[in-house]
């Protein structure tokens, strides 16, 4: 791979993390940035933990407003379904939908 010299500023907090990281894993420090930028670069498109939270808030309140059917009305309802479309669909008539 080939590589490109690049120059960045730290804080010292950030560079102290960056020195500790490299020598626990034993690697570059070089390489433990470019791992880190692979790993953020991924999780770009996800989401993070407060739109999450959001999220499944909002589901957990519409959930309940579902309306329940009893499974027998369910089944009832998929079965005509299907006869419907063994029979050309739902609608009568010389002109299929």
């Amino acid at each position: 791979m080939a590589t490109v010299k690049m120059t960045f500023s730290l804080d010292e907090a950030t560079a102290a993390r960056l020195r500790r990281t490299a020598e626990t894993l034993g690697k570059p420090k070089s390489e433990v940035v470019r791992e880190a930028i692979l790993e953020y670069s991924d999780k770009k498109g996800r989401l993070g933990d407060a739109e999450r939270r959001r999220l499944l808030s909002a589901f957990d309140q519409l959930v309940p407003a579902i309306p329940g059917k009893p499974f027998a009305d369910v089944d009832k309802e998929i079965d005509s379904l299907r006869e419907a479309r063994r029979r050309g669909g739902r609608g009568t008539g010389d002109n299929p939908a």
